[in-house]
């Protein structure tokens, strides 16, 4: 039997048990003892961290580890990234070490509008729909939602725009409420999703209501109320630039520094092109992105989303990062939208999260944005430099080195052995499995 019913109502020990005895087939006993060996030692955070999400039975641990040096607008962070990708962390911080030589990272929020929508069906005439909305519905729905706007509006936020959209070209009696918002230092979802369900019931009574609506165009048929995760108004650009002779040599790849500027732009204009390395160039931007979106307690899942969706904005796929060499000087640059927040869900209610945000000198959503769209193009860059130099592999593959070797069951001193062996040499799996036969044979390898 592997179908349950109650099972969120089980104990968390309950749970286990079940789960070993229907999926796994270890004793249920040795399951318990490893679940609980991930669970935190202070059972007040461990409670926390089961109330986060549901049917909990144990903590699933990820590498948090920092990226210093980054210089952005002239101000020096140490950088919080939780990531379980070797050399993500390491390519971060490189890019961050070469361009605090070279000014830093600029960054600029462009806009922070979000948007949410009333999705409705409505059968009747559209323009005396528009005309009533335009002269009496907009005003009659936003007085509405005024006890849900209040106090964002009291920080500065609130509701920016409401339109009433005619969507029946896409689907027979489509109308959309779209609505824009302000939410400051939040990230907004549950006001905004607050506010669009109060239109909703607003809209539907204010119709039901009206003089001018008879038979059918009376009923409005709210299909969904709900933020979109698309918010391509709420724009973050951050940018390197230096002279091309300040670029410095690159000898492992003989190439000098106009010579790498070239190769490199035009690696970018690649990704530009091409969605085939589009999508593999903008997984590399997402690396950092996503890294330091998780340490903060953000949502990584709809950045991404979002971040996507941006990039294929103008009908196909590209890249989010641009290259630029003009005369005697670099630029390389990242539009992307970011929709973050510092106060509200788990940037306050995560330890980490909150730790993470102290070590970034607690800023705002905006200064958290160019933070990481920093980062996001500090990853972008080292990964195309060692791409159009050294080759992707070199690099990639020493920082999972150790990981391989802990694969082969490799001790502490044979990890020592073989990381002072293959400083110089290729790592791969045959490789390193092929090392470890002959170090474990006694072989000496050769040198």
């Amino acid at each position: 039997m592997s179908k349950i019913k109650g099972f969120s109502k089980l104990s968390k020990t309950e749970k286990i048990t079940w789960l070993a005895k229907h999926f796994l087939t270890s004793n249920p006993l040795d399951i318990a003892r490893e679940f609980s060996s991930y669970m935190h030692s202070n059972a007040e955070m461990q409670k926390l961290f089961d109330g986060i999400s549901e049917n909990t039975l144990t903590n699933f641990y990820l590498p948090y580890g920092v990226a210093p040096n980054f210089v952005i607008n002239g101000r020096t962070y140490v950088v919080p990234m939780v990531i379980e990708e070797s050399s993500v962390v390491a390519a971060a911080a490189a890019g961050a070490k070469y361009w605090s030589d070279r000014g830093g990272f600029q960054a600029e929020v462009i806009s922070t509008t979000k948007v949410g929508h009333v999705h409705f069906l409505w059968r009747g005439d559209a323009d005396k729909l528009f005309h009533i909305f335009d002269t009496e519905l907009k005003d009659a729905l936003i007085a509405e939602v005024q006890h849900l706007t209040a106090n964002m509006e009291a920080r500065g936020g609130g509701l920016k725009s409401l339109e009433l959209i005619d969507c029946t070209e896409l689907e027979p009696e489509y109308f959309q409420l779209k609505a824009t918002f302000e939410t400051m230092d939040a990230m907004g979802a549950n006001f905004i999703n607050s506010v669009l369900e109060a239109f909703a019931e607003a809209l539907t009574e204010e119709v039901k209501s009206h003089k001018a609506f008879t038979g059918a165009e009376k009923h409005v048929e709210v299909v969904m109320s709900i933020l979109s995760n698309f918010t391509p108004e709420c724009l973050v650009k951050a940018w390197v630039s230096c002279k091309v002779s300040e670029l410095g040599a690159f000898p492992e790849a003989q190439l000098n520094a106009q010579q790498f500027a070239r190769k490199f732009s035009t690696a970018v204009r690649i990704a530009k092109a091409d969605p085939y390395r589009a999508t593999t160039h903008n997984k590399g931007i997402f690396n950092g992105i996503d890294a330091v979106v998780l340490a903060t307690g953000n949502d990584f899942r709809a950045i991404e989303a979002c971040g996507h969706a941006f990039a294929a904005r103008n009908g196909r796929y590209e890249s989010l990062s641009e290259c630029v060499v003009e005369g005697d000087t670099f630029t390389f640059s990242i539009t992307v939208p970011l929709a973050v927040g510092t106060v509200g869900g788990l940037t306050k209610l995560h330890p980490l999260a909150k730790r993470s945000l102290e070590i970034l000198g607690n800023p705002g959503a905006k200064e958290l944005m160019m933070i990481i769209a920093s980062v996001g193009l500090a990853q972008n860059f080292s990964a195309v430099r060692a791409l159009v130099t050294s080759g992707i592999q070199k690099g990639h593959m020493k920082m999972h080195l150790t990981n391989i070797l802990r694969h082969f069951g490799a001790s502490d001193i044979e990890i020592q052995s073989a990381t002072t062996y293959f400083a110089d040499k290729t790592v791969s799996f045959s490789n390193v499995r092929e090392y470890l036969q002959n170090y474990r044979a006694n072989l000496a390898p050769e040198k």
